[in-house]
């Protein structure tokens, strides 16, 4: 029986063949990944809660495409029928895709995950650490060292853009069929450029999702209500109450807002504190009591 010796590099290791002996030193198998002896062990701890809303964030951050790329094909004012019933069938596209990729996510047939923890940013670019002992020859050790956080995005992708193809045609064709084919049309371009974005980004997105969450949603918050023709204190707070389309969208605004406010306090290793959730508001609150001061037409240049 060889003794284990430890091989070169951060991810490179070796796997217990039958008759006891260790392998030469590689890329361990996709559910394993190596441990400080360099020996690959498979990946059994179960994604923390940090895990599962970024996998969320995945699938919102597609859902909320979607659903731009509805309403501005549609380009109405309210929320007639027609519309709803696609923004419904890309709630069910998305909910479906996550629902069948984590069932086919090991152990399948399961909703529960087994999964190697993400301990730093290079265990997701496993690629750019392959070592070359002095200066010789390169060992390639890239694998899933998140095993199954980066695969599962993408199998996720594919589901989706699989599902929108047979379900959402046939909605768009009864329900909005002049306008109705261009977000599906949108969301072929989209989806590729997101699973481009995640495969080159992953380990960022990782641990910064939470503050882009928060961004772009005060940034969207500030969009939607710069469109409106009166500015004025008291037309922004009555439309915000009046206007269904209005109420949705800024209730959707502090939805996300709040998922990013949580998952700050998560990834901080904070405790959650209800009182954190008076802060969804604040931007469109802001706004509203702030927007007299920017008005362009009491700017006077000399």
């Amino acid at each position: 029986m060889n003794n284990l010796v430890r091989c070169p590099g951060l991810y490179c290791g070796r796997e217990l063949l039958p008759d006891g002996n260790w392998t030469e030193c590689g890329a361990c198998p996709r559910g394993f990944r190596t441990n400080m002896s360099s020996a690959c062990v498979s990946c059994e701890d179960v994604p923390t809660f940090y895990d599962w809303l970024y996998l969320g964030f995945m699938a919102l951050l597609a859902l909320v495409l979607h659903w731009f790329c509805i309403d501005m094909v549609a380009m109405r004012r309210s929320i007639p029928k027609e519309v709803i019933v696609l923004h419904l069938s890309a709630l069910f596209e998305i909910l479906a895709a996550s629902l069948i990729t984590l069932q086919l996510t090991h152990p399948v047939g399961s909703f529960s995950i087994k999964s190697c923890k993400a301990r730093k940013l290079s265990d997701w670019y496993t690629l750019l650490h392959n070592p070359s002992p002095n200066y010789e020859t390169t060992l390639h050790c890239t694998q899933e060292a998140v095993y199954p956080l980066y695969t599962m995005v993408f199998v996720f992708y594919a589901f989706a853009v699989v599902l929108m193809l047979i379900v959402r045609p046939l909605i768009a064709k009864k329900f909005l069929p002049k306008k109705g084919k261009f977000s599906i049309y949108a969301a072929l371009y989209f989806f590729p450029i997101l699973a481009l974005l995640h495969a080159i980004g992953s380990g960022l997105i990782y641990y910064s999702f939470p503050y882009i969450t928060i961004i772009l949603s005060v940034l969207s918050n500030a969009a939607h209500f710069a469109f409106k023709l009166n500015q004025t204190m008291k037309s922004l707070l009555l439309s915000s109450i009046s206007d269904i389309k209005n109420v949705v969208v800024i209730l959707g605004h502090w939805l996300l807002h709040g998922y990013g406010v949580i998952a700050i306090a998560t990834l901080r290793g904070s405790s959650i504190h209800p009182a954190m959730l008076a802060l969804v508001p604040l931007p469109a609150l802001f706004y509203i009591l702030t927007a007299r001061f920017t008005d362009p037409h009491k700017l006077h240049t000399e």
